[in-house]
């Protein structure tokens, strides 16, 4: 395997919130927020295009390189199953969606890695039940080798909620011979929704797969909550090298209440990951999660290449 260019690179920057853009911007209904069925709709491909364009312009504008990820975070078994997606349909849906950051990359000069995206089997803000490794490598295996067939740069399983999920998950990856990053989320005391510390997971994932993953990740929480999950003088704090963070400052279950999209103030955003980035100058990775836009990512490069 080639080294990802984004662990040599002082700052790759990533999309943003795509469900919510595409819901509260674009006003494209998303039911079980699945965008992926996007994808077999001529209207929908080109909004998402038009999304993903936005993103890799602003990277070739600045001088960053763009890590953009597929439009997969609900393209497995069961969430498929509530879209009337058989197994044969959703590897299509995942064949399609990396289809379409291909023709993206062509478009720019700049490096524009691919990955596969693979979401919690159960819901990222309420995990009431905890697979196995075991259960877990079963469920994901299937999604996770259709995108290593494909010429996808690497996998990244995003918004995760507990430690068994993710092993197996790594364990997928592995056996698939992908690449993989692990990407968990946190509640607003910086710990996981299933209880855990941030720390405990990395190590934990690390002492069971012998440090597999590429590099970590935390998605799906506003800045200040991932703050005081982060050590500087802990050893697995240096396996973190991206965020995807939330606009909002509401909880997760807060969030789930709202009606109206909480987009937080971008350039506050930016300043908290400048300052996250002084700290830990390993995090090289940056962009949105929920509720953030492009204007969100451009305050964020602005803020640490400037």
């Amino acid at each position: 395997m080639t080294q990802l260019p984004q662990l040599d690179a002082s700052l790759f920057l990533t999309d943003g919130g795509a469900e919510t853009t595409l819901i509260f911007d674009d006003g494209i209904d998303l039911p079980d927020f699945a965008a992926f069925p996007l994808l077999d709709d001529p209207d929908g491909h080109a909004a998402l295009t038009r999304y993903y364009e936005r993103y890799a312009g602003i990277a070739e504008r600045d001088g960053a390189g763009i890590v953009l990820e597929t439009a997969t975070w609900r393209a497995s078994a069961d969430w498929g199953a509530r879209l009337g997606y058989d197994a044969k349909r959703l590897a299509e849906a995942n064949r399609k969606a990396v289809d379409l950051l291909l023709d993206v990359r062509q478009r720019f000069a700049i490096p524009v890695v691919i990955s596969g995206c693979v979401g919690p089997r159960r819901d990222g803000y309420r995990p009431d039940t905890t697979m196995s490794r075991d259960e877990a490598y079963d469920y994901h295996s299937t999604q996770i080798r259709t995108f290593a067939d494909t010429p996808a740069d690497l996998v990244t399983a995003m918004t995760l909620t507990n430690t068994p999920e993710a092993t197996g998950i790594v364990d997928a990856a592995r056996d698939a011979n992908a690449r993989v990053v692990i990407s968990f989320t946190v509640e607003t005391d910086g710990r996981l929704p299933s209880g855990g510390t941030l720390g405990n997971a990395i190590e934990e994932v690390d002492a069971e797969t012998n440090s597999y993953p590429a590099y970590y990740m935390v998605n799906c929480a506003h800045p200040t909550h991932i703050a005081p999950a982060l050590d500087p003088e802990a050893p697995w704090a240096q396996r973190i090298r991206g965020l995807r963070a939330n606009a909002s400052k509401l909880s997760h279950a807060e969030l789930d209440e709202a009606e109206t999209l909480d987009r937080g103030d971008p350039e506050e955003f930016a300043n908290d990951y400048r300052e996250l980035r002084t700290k830990f100058p390993q995090l090289t990775v940056l962009g949105g999660c929920c509720g953030t836009d492009h204007r969100h990512v451009e305050a964020v490069s602005r803020a640490v290449s400037g």
